[in-house]
């Protein structure tokens, strides 16, 4: 299987990384003159990093299998994906994938690192449009392995398939969302804790320091084993229909307090708890807890220590 990575920014070397190690043969190109060796070491660098933490085998044979390239014609060249990385900006993206519709095969998926702007504005007018899609990726993509697969109102359904089958071969975990949505699902979660952490700063309820400890050693810890929709389940007895009933009310006294109105209706909570069964029966949960307690346990025995 072949990628080309265009634009060798942070997201374009990890990138690069993530389809290597997965046995991919990888071509770079990026627009700016010049950005080969600053490519080049920053790759190595991190498959350096990452090999002294045993989370990469043979890194010289893994960086054997991404070259570098000037010429863009030549890195989509036979390519079953191209992972587009270039600056977040709409007219940029536009022009590359203007180019692209010329020199790339008609059943080669294009998909775009983009993190709020969608494929549908990316491609407008375009003739590409039936095979882009947003493959948004944590960052970095070779520790957080979620990727975002956002297919535009045209792209064609085995365009999504393929990029899912490429991306799950690479050891990621494509996430494919039912509809557009600016900043996708990643940075619409980050954007809401990010705005309530402002206001909270603005508002004199707690120092920055102490937000990002109560993200780190609370929230974010348990997030690391669970999801809101999992804890929210898990912790009270009876499960998320009941942690609904109880917290629902006072959720949505805070969402008004910031001028939000999106109440958990009756059908939406019925919506959650169907799937959230069929994840596991109540028959499991308290299984599940214990579960989550080793993970916690397991996790804190592991965790650095607060700087002094």
């Amino acid at each position: 299987m072949r990628v080309a990575v265009a634009g060798t920014g942070s997201i374009g070397v990890a990138f690069a990384l993530v389809f290597a190690r997965a046995g991919m043969e990888v071509r770079c190109w990026d627009p700016v003159a010049g950005a080969e060796n600053r490519a080049r070491s920053d790759v190595e660098a991190r498959a350096e990093s990452l090999h002294l933490h045993d989370l990469l085998d043979e890194p010289a044979a893994v960086l054997g299998r991404i070259g570098f390239t000037d010429d863009l014609a030549h890195a989509v060249a036979g390519a079953d994906l191209v992972q587009e990385c270039v600056p977040e900006n709409l007219d940029i993206k536009r022009d590359l994938y203007t180019q692209l519709g010329d020199i790339t095969a008609s059943a080669t998926v294009l998909a775009s690192s983009s993190s709020a702007i969608t494929a549908s504005r990316i491609t407008e007018g375009l003739a590409v449009a039936d095979r882009t899609l947003i493959g948004h990726p944590g960052n970095p993509p070779y520790l957080l392995p979620v990727v975002e697969v956002v297919p535009g109102p045209a792209t064609r359904p085995d365009v999504v398939d393929g990029a899912c089958e490429i991306y799950s071969a690479a050891g990621l975990h494509p996430i494919r969302l039912g509809r557009e949505v600016e900043g996708f699902v990643f940075n619409r979660l980050q954007g809401a804790v990010l705005r309530e952490a402002y206001c909270l700063v603005r508002d004199g309820v707690a120092s920055v320091a102490d937000i990002d400890a109560v993200m780190r050693l609370g929230l974010g810890r348990r997030w690391g084993v669970i999801g809101p929709f999992e804890t929210a389940d898990l912790n009270t007895r009876g499960g998320i229909e009941v942690h609904a009933a109880r917290m629902g009310p006072a959720y949505a006294r805070m969402g008004a307090e910031r001028g939000q109105d999106d109440p958990w209706t009756d059908e939406l909570v019925a919506e959650v708890v169907r799937q959230r069964r069929e994840q596991l029966p109540l028959g499991g949960w308290q299984d599940r807890v214990l579960w989550r307690d080793e993970q916690l346990m397991d996790l804190s025995a592991r965790q650095p220590k607060e700087p002094t």
